[in-house]
């Protein structure tokens, strides 16, 4: 993706099954969890960047003593951060007392991050900013162990303001305004209304307060928690957790907007936001690591019993496609047959708008997440012009000679690398006035590959956003080559709509698409739409959220695709460029399918999921027409 955007975080939840001396027995080391932690956290720095966390709970610790272990960092390196700070008591530890660190009894019982449970989490925050006070995990505490709660979560919700309401109608007193501190004490108090219950019901036999906090670690009902915490949550969320006696659960939202799998034996459970990383840490087949369905929660008791239970009733699954055209990472078997499809599907459109005319074209990609997408677009080219040539060969079968065969099967398409981006340069060091010529030097390109003035050149993108980098850096730098015409090509849709469960897609006005759509109803004479659009969203501001609809299409619905496609490449070309540019995006129909278990299509569509949805889009159109530059939700 040429425009960097920010998006999901990333969520691992470790439990590990035997004691921490049988892993010192096999592995030759207690801190096999901590190990397999960092790693998961490693290779899902793809995530978040703006800040890591991490938190460790052992089992059964005596009283006065600690149990719950945090670190969290919002530097520059958050991860490397976060594991420096678990490991320093260890090497305080190991030059005070020497072999005794490799004791698991004596770790346990005096060092942090010795424990049977751990929570990590990487950060991309829409909330807060860079605050760490909202990095995750985040924590509400109690002396009783079942009243600790610890969570973590790759979540937006689109009605905060509904659940703050409603916890302060319970009484409560939020100390801030987030769907961070929204959820913790969301869940918090119907874990507190489940102990209390459970409380009271073993006071009335006549249990004695010992007795009776062991009996409520028994007996906690986490699915009951979830189902009631969760009733009037609108948005993507998979929500890690672990309650202070033991007990740790993941749930995810009954869309499957965000995602969620997991993997268990009889030595360890393990649950991350992406399954190869599960698959490279644990070194188990995709086969054996589950998706966790919408609505579900994997729920994992002290005891060690694991279940997949039902705490949302699952609606019709809309799992992000972005996930699968950009966020996750390449090396998911699906995702990456996925990702070539995207590309397979434009060759035939692409080969149209060249007319086939393949020896005066070459083909290639930018920036480097799209050539996975590059290579299924040579398959799908290949193809086309295989089919052409036999159809060639059929039709002239009675009249041909070798020397014609020889023509007709020479025809080959050109596939080259002509960018390349090895530095990531500091542009900050420039002044304003200098800093876009800095920014149009980011790539080097390939000199002496295309043909002056006579070439076509293709570049395939994953996706085209806002358009910022292109205008200001991409097509000026391959301009340098001095194509005929370059034809740029996203694999995803036209972006015409925010997101609102987790991709930094807030605001209407930073798409390229919806600033063409408005420009064209200003030159074709059609403000009115505006304006009947931003009243009508305005009327609907104080409805109730599940009666709102989306007014925001009919910003779209007097152009095609390929009109506002045409002025995107308008609004797109720089001054002074010598090609002629043209953009194409990838259709909805073949984006489903590329992608056709992951139908969430709203930044393109407008279809949101959920109610909330629709809220935010019609906000967001308010306050793109009253000038404020701010979330809508």
């Amino acid at each position: 993706m040429s425009d960097q955007i920010k998006h999901e975080c990333g969520i691992v939840l470790i439990r590990l099954l035997k004691p921490l001396s049988y892993y010192q027995e096999k592995y030759g080391t207690w801190q096999y969890g901590l190990n397999k932690l960092y790693l998961l956290m490693e290779k899902q720095h793809n995530r978040g960047q703006d800040g890591a966390g991490a938190v460790n709970l052992k089992i059964d610790q005596p009283s006065g003593r600690k149990y719950i272990a945090r670190e969290r960092s919002n530097g520059a390196n958050p991860i490397q951060d976060v594991i420096d700070q678990i490991h320093k008591p260890l090497a305080d530890a190991r030059n005070a007392n020497g072999d005794l660190v490799n004791d698991p009894v004596w770790a346990k019982a005096n060092l942090p991050f010795a424990g049977e449970l751990y929570l990590g989490h990487l950060r991309y925050g829409t909330f807060g900013n860079n605050n760490i006070e909202y990095v995750h995990p985040v924590m509400r505490e109690n002396n009783w162990r079942s009243r600790n709660l610890v969570l973590a979560g790759n979540f937006n919700l689109t009605n905060v303001d509904e659940i703050f309401n409603a916890l302060e109608e319970l009484g409560q007193h939020p100390k801030d305004y987030s769907d961070t501190v929204t959820i913790l004490e969301n869940v918090g108090h119907f874990l507190d209304e489940e102990v209390q219950q459970l409380f009271r019901q073993y006071k009335n036999e006549g249990l004695c307060n010992r007795d009776i906090s062991h009996n409520i670690e028994q007996s906690l009902n986490v699915k009951k928690i979830l189902e009631r915490s969760s009733r009037k949550w609108d948005g993507g969320y998979v929500i890690a957790g672990m309650i202070g006696h033991g007990d740790a659960f993941v749930m995810r939202d009954p869309w499957g907007i965000r995602p969620a799998y997991y993997y268990y034996d009889d030595e360890i459970a393990v649950v991350a936001s992406e399954r190869p990383v599960i698959q490279t840490a644990i070194n188990v087949r995709a086969c054996q690591v589950q998706e966790l369905l919408p609505g579900h929660a994997i729920i994992i008791r002290k005891d060690g019993s694991i279940s997949d239970d039902i705490v949302r009733v699952p609606e019709e699954r809309h799992s992000c496609s972005f996930e699968r055209i950009y966020f996750s990472r390449g090396s998911d078997r699906d995702i990456y047959k996925e990702r070539k499809k995207l590309g397979q599907l434009l060759a035939p459109i692409l080969l149209d708008k060249v007319n086939y005319d393949i020896e005066n074209t070459v083909f290639s990609y930018i920036p480097n997440t799209a050539e996975t997408a590059f290579f299924g677009l040579m398959e799908g080219v290949q193809d086309e012009i295989e089919k052409r040539q036999c159809d060639k060969i059929i039709a002239e079968s009675a009249t041909m000679t070798p020397e014609r065969l020889r023509e007709i099967m020479m025809a080959k398409p050109r596939f080259e690398k002509i960018a390349i981006k090895d530095v990531k340069m500091r542009t900050f060091i420039a002044a304003d006035t200098g800093r876009d010529d800095m920014v149009g030097h980011v790539y080097d390109v390939t000199y002496g590959i295309v043909r002056n003035l006579q070439d076509t050149l293709i570049v395939i993108d994953d996706s085209i956003v806002r358009g910022t980098t292109l205008k200001k850096s991409i097509l000026r730098i391959i301009d340098r080559l001095h194509p005929k015409k370059i034809i740029i090509v996203s694999s995803a849709p036209q972006i015409r709509y925010p997101d609102c469960y987790g991709i930094d897609m807030a605001k209407l006005g930073d798409f390229c698409a919806f600033a063409a759509a408005i420009e064209l109803l200003r030159e074709s004479g059609r403000a009115d739409i505006i304006d009947d659009v931003y009243k009508r969203c305005k009327e609907q501001q104080f409805l109730p959220k599940e009666e709102i609809i989306n007014c925001v299409k009919d910003i779209y619905k007097p152009f095609t695709e390929e009109q506002i496609s045409a002025k995107i490449a308008q609004m797109l070309t720089p001054d002074n460029m010598v090609a002629e540019v043209e953009i194409v995006y990838q259709t909805i129909e073949n984006l489903h399918k590329a992608c056709p278990n992951d139908s969430g299509d709203w930044y393109f569509t407008g279809n949101y999921p959920t109610p909330g949805g629709n809220r935010v889009v019609n906000t967001s159109f308010i306050n793109f027409i009253e000038g404020r530059n701010q979330r809508a939700y």
